[in-house]
């Protein structure tokens, strides 16, 4: 685990490359746009101290980030950000249909709806590219 505020920013910003590829630098700026503190804690924070952990790969990060946004029901474009996460660390179009339908069971049949709906709005983008 790093330390200061400057290693705990670097550290999350490589994870937030590692899991939005391309996307990173433009997701960050449009948040650090709206307020820049803000921004930083979640670099730090939510990118460096949790997401960047060791104890689990980013795929399995990314299928538990699925999992959760598709339960929450509205996080649509949280959820289409960490479907892209899912596919560039390694999961399947299929594995990442299978955690939202299963998602269907705890969560509700109308959250898995919008969530599968997220993901096709992806994976079309994915496919278009």
């Amino acid at each position: 685990m790093t330390d200061t505020r400057k290693e705990r920013a670097e550290h999350g910003l490589k994870t937030v490359a590692r899991i939005n590829g391309p996307a990173a630098a433009e997701q960050q700026a449009r948040l650090r746009s709206i307020y820049p503190p803000f921004a930083d804690w979640v670099e730090q924070s939510a990118y460096g101290d949790i997401l960047g952990r060791e104890d689990l790969s980013l795929r399995d990060r990314e299928l538990a980030t699925v999992a959760a946004l598709t339960a929450l029901g509205n996080a649509a474009p949280q959820l289409k950000a960490h479907v892209r996460g899912a596919l560039n660390n390694g999961l399947s179009r299929e594995q990442i249909c299978e955690v939202i339908m299963q998602m269907a069971v705890y969560a509700g049949v109308p959250a898995a709806i919008n969530a599968m709906a997220v993901a096709k709005e992806v994976f079309d983008e994915e496919s278009a590219a």
